[in-house]
């Protein structure tokens, strides 16, 4: 059997990289670690490594856009990814609503398409206290 199979596998079975996944799938946007870091409420070091898990793993891509490091979905066609992402993307969104709906008002910050602030950003805070009252 092909290793990469089985690294793809485990990329996706820790639950935090398979939200990471499943949120790059729903929103199908370029995200970097400063707004997956507020809509995931997870660390650096963390968000970081997962993705770094992931994009070893084949499932995601790099680019550096200015001081940032945006990833995006790696596109695939072949059988096993396409079943692999439509397994993924089967996951129920209930299961992730405050995720998505974070990630869109986290991506609501963007200045043309760019992420402008960092993490835990004051602009960030101030949303986060409007939205819970």
């Amino acid at each position: 059997m092909d290793d990469r199979y089985v690294e793809v596998l485990k990329a996706i079975a820790e639950p935090h990289r398979l939200r990471l996944f499943w949120l790059l799938l729903q929103v199908n946007e370029r995200i970097c670690v400063a707004e997956a870091m507020d809509v995931l409420g997870e660390t650096h070091y963390n968000v970081s490594r997962n993705l770094k898990i992931l994009l070893r793993a084949g499932l995601v891509r790099a680019e550096k856009d200015g001081k940032w490091v945006f990833y995006t979905l790696s596109p695939q066609d072949d059988t096993f990814h396409c079943s692999l992402y439509d397994a993924v993307r089967a996951i129920h969104a209930t299961e992730f609503k405050e995720e998505i709906k974070r990630c869109h008002l986290r991506l609501s910050l963007r200045q043309d398409g760019r992420c402008v602030v960092g993490p835990g950003s004051p602009e960030w805070e101030k949303i986060c206290r409007a939205e819970t009252g």
